[in-house]
């Protein structure tokens, strides 16, 4: 039986805090719907302070970010895309078109076809999330969609000059100053400026992820990813308390609702480690924001068992795996719910959020159970087709369908079948409806 040495934020709390949000959501969406332009100057000047004649960037702010950056800024930013688009390229090859002859004369097939409008959500609000641009907007280069704009909130009073250059240099087709609801709701409701989009996609805070949650039908979302979410699975022969530490302090760091965990099966190695975050916490230079998550989201959990480890972690649901065992393949053949695994002291979340060319666009709040993360596959709609080239299948196909309508009830449907029976099987079928028609063509 598994034990928890720390628990965090009750769910009772959770939903109070999540009510709360919901209900400014609402508001300002209702807002942007209203009043357009007017209402995203109102949101940006009250929650970030933030105010200018056009959100979009120009050509001229967007070249002298670029150029503002070092040698080896520029270097670094290239390096992190070509990663994430060398493995958004691999991914986008895997699928394939396919085109099958099912049977004789009937042909079936699909194709993958871009989403013809990405809007791509960069966070940066406490920090300047550079890396999110590369995770969106190449991404959605990658599968092929013609346009992709970008929202990022302004850092310390004015546009982010690092996000904007990753942007650019990423190839988003228009860059906006815009952050939180009215960023997103500007993207999905659109306004006398900004053209809406047809799928919005990037990580934020919870103000983000509820207000693409409640515009999820009108556009398309890539995922409910909320605050960041990290799992450290470790036990004493494959992780220390120092590197246990590290990682789940590396990933709360985020912001005060950053749930941190650690699982494990040693006691012993969850107190060392619950010791080891206290002292780093007195030298983490962001150490205001993630004691402030670790004190209300962390836990820890001592199982007595790889097995119930397993059961918890996929219970928990995590976006963000970190497995530091002595099997660490036990875990990556019989976890089923995750947003990522990490597997191994050598490799950290820290990588995936910047370099190593998966995606962080993750699920959080347990979607993992049902999603995966953000990946070329979600900027394509895989769109079916069928052909029929003999007269022979479409009168084959006809009398099964008529007879399956029959079933049904479905009249109208039986007759669609029964008119090509008619008139491509030669077979005086009689009309599905009530009456028959004055005439029926026969081949």
């Amino acid at each position: 039986m598994a034990n928890w040495l720390k628990r965090g934020a009750t769910a009772e709390a959770k939903r109070d805090a999540d009510r709360k949000v919901r209900d400014i959501v609402e508001a300002s969406l209702l807002d942007i719907e209203d009043r357009g332009d007017a209402a995203l100057r109102d949101m940006s000047i009250r929650f970030d302070n933030w105010d200018r004649e056009d959100y979009r960037l120009s050509q001229a702010e967007i070249d002298a970010a670029v150029d503002s950056l070092t040698p080896q800024e520029r270097k670094d930013i290239e390096f992190a895309q070509e990663q994430v688009r060398n493995f958004a390229q691999i991914q986008r090859d895997s699928m394939k078109d396919v085109e099958v002859e099912t049977m004789p004369g009937v042909v079936l097939g699909h194709k993958h076809v871009p989403i013809n409008a990405a809007g791509c959500y960069v966070p940066g609000g406490k920090y300047p999330l550079l890396a999110s641009a590369h995770m969106s907007v190449i991404t959605a280069k990658v599968a092929g969609c013609p346009r992709v704009i970008t929202c990022a909130p302004p850092f310390e009073g004015k546009p982010a000059r690092a996000i904007v250059a990753a942007q650019a240099m990423a190839g988003a087709d228009a860059i906006y100053a815009l952050g939180g609801i009215q960023a997103i709701g500007a993207m999905a409701i659109g306004t006398e400026t900004i053209d809406p989009v047809d799928i919005l996609v990037g990580p934020g805070n919870a103000f983000v992820a509820e207000a693409k949650r409640q515009l999820f039908g009108r556009v398309g979302i890539d995922l409910f990813a909320g605050p960041t979410e990290t799992l450290i699975i470790a036990d004493e022969v494959g992780c220390d308390p120092e590197m246990a530490a590290t990682d789940i302090l590396g990933q709360v760091e985020h912001g005060p609702d950053s749930p941190g965990v650690l699982l494990t099966n040693s006691e012993t190695f969850a107190r060392e480690t619950m010791a080891e975050i206290e002292r780093l916490l007195k030298i983490l230079p962001t150490a205001e924001h993630a004691r402030k998550a670790w004190e209300t989201f962390g836990e820890v959990i001592v199982a007595e068992s790889y097995d119930e480890m397993v059961a918890i972690a996929d219970d928990i649901a995590s976006e963000h795996v970190q497995v530091m065992t002595a099997d660490t393949d036990y875990f990556l053949e019989n976890m089923t719910n995750y947003g990522a695994l990490f597997l191994g002291q050598r490799t950290n979340v820290s990588y995936g959020d910047k370099v190593i060319g998966t995606n962080h666009t993750l699920p959080t709040k347990k979607a993992a159970r049902y999603t995966g993360g953000l990946w070329v596959g979600k900027f394509l709609k895989t769109c079916t087709y069928q052909k029929v080239l003999t007269d022979e299948a479409s009168a084959l196909v006809g009398e099964y369908c008529s007879r399956l309508c029959a079933l049904e009830g479905f009249a109208g449907h039986g007759e669609q079948a029964n008119l090509r029976v008619r008139r491509f099987g030669g077979r005086d079928v009689p009309y599905a409806g009530k009456a028959e028609p004055s005439e029926l063509t026969v081949a």
